[in-house]
């Protein structure tokens, strides 16, 4: 681990597990209370004088963090692949995008306002930061989302404590050690554990903010434990996006967009389609093309030549899964099938279109985070818009239509923080996001999910 700019051992370890072949590779630290403290204890010196350090050089660090990233994405793809299980160029991307996007990061700076310049007084409000950052990452992307958190945190002026899941954790820590020549000790510091960890840092009083990326069901707890001493909370939750396909599209040409738009990363993004509605006068066109390209989609293991998807990344998500199959079988929906996995160990399912199920079923209730789509006809826009928002989730959507006026004032009926039209999972560090209902609290990225690591102090000067 790194605490306090050093590299530190723990007496415990957690086991890190290859989801290609459901054996255990590696040996993550496994931190304890006292460790916790001392990470807690080193970030609250050093956010003394990181905080009144000119911003500039905040800046100009964050970005040689992201030079550093970018340098060594090619080492780090290879390991992020034998524990996330995504194939290895893809796990390039996250980390080469995740060097970049801290340089975009990098060049925002927060406003400060003059309310009042007169005579008899001057009024100022600026923004300042928080203190120590607990900031918690998943494993569907464990690079990229640490540092939508690390970014801004730092910038803003805080310290960070930084977790990882215990599914992905020795990416993380290598980054840690990458980052010790960058920032002064304690500034940055990155513990790993099991789940015990989570929450003895979601209650720990020395932090001032937890930045928390996972399930609704889990971000419940952190902000029921936050509550306890009123820490700040920002909360990227699940989804179940609801894509809305309109007669009018060209098949051939959004087919190929849609289905990686629902399966990418093996389904395993918050804001993938999970609830595709097709007018029915184009279903069973839209349908084939998306079993077709299902059926030539190489599912495997990510460190081969040629697999495009790869592996749930965990047993217990493997098995929700599957558990959702089951009662799709059981329940006697039709489903359709990609290619062939491999039966090696590892958490393998195949990329699965359920063909039209009824609106009540789990395939279409629960967020199966999962190579799993249900496709669902419907007739009139006004209906498939009630549909598309009758969900406890509001993370994103999309449109498909050659309309582009009509796709827009659809989509402004979404009940959802982010809509795409024509296009899916694109984000810009430079626009907000962030989840409406149960799909979260405050944003990430832009100015905004800048300022959500700081608060305002409005200062008054009088005069004459």
């Amino acid at each position: 681990m790194t605490i306090d700019g050093k590299s530190v051992p723990a007496s415990k370890t957690i086991p890190v597990t290859n989801p290609a072949t459901g054996a255990v590779f590696a040996a993550a630290p496994d931190c304890s209370q006292e460790q916790l403290d001392a990470a807690v204890d080193s970030a609250k010196r050093a956010f003394k004088s990181w905080k009144n350090t000119p911003i500039e050089q905040r800046q100009a660090l964050v970005r040689k963090a992201g030079d550093i990233l970018i340098e060594h994405a090619a080492e780090l793809s290879r390991l992020f692949t034998q524990e996330q299980g995504r194939p290895v160029d893809a796990a390039f991307m996250e980390i080469d995008g995740a060097g970049k996007w801290m340089h975009a990061v990098a060049e925002m700076t927060p406003p400060v306002e003059v309310i009042e310049d007169s005579d008899k007084q001057f009024v100022e409000t600026r923004y300042v930061p928080l203190g120590v950052i607990c900031a918690i990452a998943p494993w569907n992307f464990p690079v990229n989302l640490a540092m939508w958190k690390v970014a801004p945190a730092l910038i803003a002026g805080n310290t960070v404590v930084l977790k990882p899941s215990p599914f992905t954790p020795l990416c993380t820590l290598r980054i840690g050690e990458l980052f010790r020549g960058v920032f002064p000790p304690g500034v940055f510091n990155v513990i790993s554990g099991g789940d015990e960890l989570g929450p003895m840092m979601t209650s720990h009083p020395g932090f001032a903010k937890i930045s928390f990326t996972g399930s609704s069901a889990t971000g419940k707890k952190v902000m029921e434990s936050a509550a306890r001493d009123l820490k700040r909370v920002t909360l990227e939750l699940g989804g179940n996006d609801a894509a809305i396909v309109l007669p009018d599209v060209d098949l051939d040409e959004v087919a190929q967009k849609i289905f990686f738009g629902a399966f990418y990363n093996t389904a395993q993004i918050c804001v993938a389609t999970k609830r595709l509605y097709v007018h029915h006068s184009i279903y069973d066109a839209l349908r084939d093309r998306l079993v077709a390209i299902a059926r030539q989609t190489k599912v495997g293991d990510g460190s081969e030549q040629g697999t495009v998807l790869g592996p749930i990344q965990n047993q217990r998500q493997f098995e929700r899964v599957m558990d959702l199959l089951d009662d799709a079988r059981k329940t006697g929906l039709t489903l359709l099938t990609g290619s062939d996995v491999p039966d090696n160990g590892g958490y393998f399912v195949p990329v699965t279109i359920v063909d039209n199920p009824p609106e009540n079923s789990r395939v279409v209730q629960e967020e199966a985070f999962g190579p799993i789509l249900p496709m669902l006809k419907f007739d009139a826009v006004e209906e498939v818009i009630d549909r598309a928002n009758d969900s406890e989730y509001g993370l994103a959507g999309a449109v498909w239509s050659k309309d582009t006026a009509k796709a827009l004032e659809i989509a402004r009926q979404i009940e959802t923080g982010t809509v795409w039209i024509n296009q899916n999972l694109i984000l810009r560090p430079d626009a907000p996001f962030g989840g409406h209902k149960h799909s979260g609290l405050g944003v990430e990225n832009g100015m905004e999910g800048l300022l959500e690591y700081m608060q305002p102090q409005t200062v008054y000067l009088a005069r004459g």
